[in-house]
């Protein structure tokens, strides 16, 4: 993997090892890393982070950068089982200065429009619903019938 700066010392296996397929994706994409968020939900600095084990991706940047790779089926579910046991490993970050705790990582809940999950139509309507309307219709013309017969009758 030429080209990629070398992974910070003492990190997890698991996270080594899902970094170099998150790098092996990308350099399968040929872009760059401004193509590669052009391309994705995920900003260019976004992926500097993930791609150098600064921080994990959401799920959801896993799945997109698969999906430019033109990995899918079994393949890429590989890859989120990679990430959910990289995600488990990650090191925390440290405190933050003044004895506070540093935010945690978590996973972005942000669904870029095209990996939204396809909501189901809303079922036909049911014929008893349909007759419904239109017994309702013929009862309205029924009563304007009346209403305009009496007015001519006693008109």
């Amino acid at each position: 993997m030429g080209g990629w700066q070398p992974l910070p010392d003492g990190l997890p296996a698991e996270v080594r090892h899902f970094v170099d397929q998150l790098r092996q994706l990308k350099d399968r994409t040929g872009l760059s890393l401004a193509g590669l968020g052009a391309a994705t939900a995920y900003s260019k600095s976004s992926w500097h982070r993930y791609l150098n084990a600064v921080q994990p991706p959401p799920r959801q940047a896993v799945a997109a950068l698969c999906r430019v790779a033109g990995v899918t089926g079994a393949d890429a579910e590989r890859h989120v089982v990679r990430w959910e046991l990289a995600v488990e490993a990650w090191p925390k970050p440290p405190p933050a200065a003044g004895g506070g705790f540093g935010e945690e990582y978590e996973d972005d809940p942000t669904v870029p429009w095209w990996d939204r999950l396809a909501e189901p139509a809303p079922p036909p309507p049911s014929r008893t619903a349909g007759r419904l309307l239109l017994y309702a219709v013929l009862l309205l013309l029924a009563l304007l019938l009346v209403a305009v017969g009496g007015a001519v009758a006693f008109g």
